[in-house]
């Protein structure tokens, strides 16, 4: 199996910003977020992390995020562990 890292901004729409998503994205999928930055309001937020962990788990996430309603934007590319 190979480690990634994926830099993604996460928007979050407002029906999403009070819910602990990254959180059941850690527990679910056994990756790790590590944010470098974010903007976070009562209706809106965003976030920039980079994601750590197995290929097909940080892709499953990342697909789980979007099915949530969670805008995932790459940002730069893959870095192979």
């Amino acid at each position: 199996m190979s480690e990634v890292r994926v830099k993604v901004k996460l928007t979050f729409p407002e029906s999403e910003v009070r819910r602990a998503v990254l959180a059941t994205m850690v527990r679910r999928f056994d990756v790790e977020p590590n944010i470098r930055r974010a903007d976070v309001e009562e209706h809106r937020g965003w976030i920039v992390c980079e994601v750590d962990g197995e290929a097909a788990q940080v892709e499953a996430a990342l697909d789980w995020l979007r099915t949530e309603g969670i805008t995932v934007d790459l940002l730069g590319d893959v870095l192979e562990g």
